[in-house]
């Protein structure tokens, strides 16, 4: 096991490991403990209640976070015809078909961070699902990712808007700003994620859904949060 640095060790001692702070609270010490000279991504990591294994207790969507990720995402575009004019004047960064899709394949390009398609162009981009799949990047429906409202989808993975997926042992991981952010701004931004988990919440999740919450820079410690206050304050 790695030894941990010095910075971080003295950043862990400011965080008491048995407590679950106020949301707020939390994301002041998470700011107070970062020590890395660069803008730190703030990461939420959420441990639910459901069993992956199940499909209907696969949670899985997005959200557009009211103050962004503090990073613009690079956008593809898969379409064609007038769809092509309507995605560039929306913002994206790359547009097209038949040659992007040759550029994924024979290059294995991944220079971009979000892509959208049109339904009709789904069976071409199909082929670039081993590709894209594991990064994470494949167009999909239930994440407003594929559609015919590229403006609307444009607009909302230029800003901020984020995918998050359940993984193997029930934790979503996801980002939630920087630590730039003003901490009232990285709570709203939470806050949204939590909504969001919550209206997804399967039927079939027995007992605590939300069962803890974990927010961190990413060189800095974990600091835990107390999900009851945190998802009272939804109501």
């Amino acid at each position: 096991m790695p030894r941990q640095g010095k910075q971080f060790r003295v950043a862990a001692e400011a965080v008491q490991i048995d407590t679950r702070y106020e949301l707020l609270e939390a994301l002041t010490k998470v700011k107070e403990t970062s020590f890395a000279k660069f803008d730190e991504t703030v990461d939420c990591a959420i441990n639910l209640g459901v069993d992956p294994k199940y499909a209907d207790q696969m949670v899985r969507g997005a959200v557009v976070l009211p103050h962004g990720t503090g990073k613009e995402a690079k956008v593809v575009v898969f379409c064609k015809g007038e769809k092509a004019e309507e995605a560039r004047a929306a913002g994206a960064d790359f547009v097209g078909l038949e040659d992007l899709i040759e550029k994924i394949q024979k290059e294995e390009w991944l220079d971009f961070d979000k892509t959208i398609a049109t339904p009709d162009v789904m069976g071409q981009v199909g082929k670039l699902g081993k590709i894209l799949g594991r990064k994470g990047l494949m167009p999909n429906p239930k994440v407003g990712t594929v559609t015919f409202d590229l403006a609307r989808a444009v607009k909302e993975a230029k800003g901020g808007k984020i995918e998050f997926r359940v993984d193997k042992n029930g934790i979503v991981h996801t980002v939630i700003g920087k630590k730039s952010f003003a901490v009232e701004k990285l709570q709203e931004n939470a806050m949204a994620l939590f909504e969001t988990l919550m209206r997804l919440k399967p039927a079939s999740a027995k007992g605590t859904y939300v069962k803890k919450i974990t927010i961190s820079t990413t060189m800095g410690p974990g600091v835990k949060v107390d999900p009851v206050s945190t998802l009272a304050a939804l109501k």
